[in-house]
């Protein structure tokens, strides 16, 4: 498995928003992702999270959960959202935190078997928005893992990637 100071540099270096919301690796496994972030840089006009930092949080740690995995089997796929709801149960009016987990973990094996044999594979996973102890929200969302690029990615033409 990756560690957290290897995962929050990738974040860093590969999806800019994360370092621009400060976010942090508290955790990283094969059965969870915890990420978190300071209130400063995600307010909004209430004092509180911005409904799009705590968003961007629960998809970082849920995207973050499969990338880590699929290192882990010595894959590297492109991996791409491709639908997600999100619940906002309360005001988060301070630092948060959001930990992913697969939906269904009993599901792994055959994803993996999916994607080696047809170079695209769909897992679900669910990430918790939590503030001081108390839970803010609730993410749930599916992300599709694609057989690497084979060399480079041209930007003059539309990339299946979101």
């Amino acid at each position: 498995m990756v560690s957290g100071q290897d995962l929050q540099q990738y974040l860093h270096d590969h999806i800019p928003l994360s370092r621009a919301m400060g976010v942090t690796v508290r955790s990283v496994s094969a059965e969870g992702v915890t990420l978190e972030a300071p209130l400063a840089p995600n307010l909004n006009h209430r004092g509180t999270v911005f409904g799009g930092s705590a968003s961007s949080l629960a998809i970082l740690s849920a995207w973050a959960l499969v990338h880590s995995r699929l290192r882990a089997e010595g894959l590297d796929s492109r991996l791409v959202i491709q639908r997600n709801t999100m619940a906002y149960e309360s005001p988060t009016e301070g630092a948060f935190n959001a930990t992913a987990a697969l939906a269904r973990p009993e599901a792994w094996p055959t994803f993996l078997r999916t994607l080696r044999r047809m170079g695209r594979a769909r897992v679900a996973v669910v990430s918790e928005l939590q503030c001081g102890g108390q839970r803010t929200g609730r993410f749930e969302g599916e992300f599709v893992a694609l057989e690497a690029v084979r060399g480079p990615v041209s930007v003059d033409r539309p990339s299946p990637d979101r």
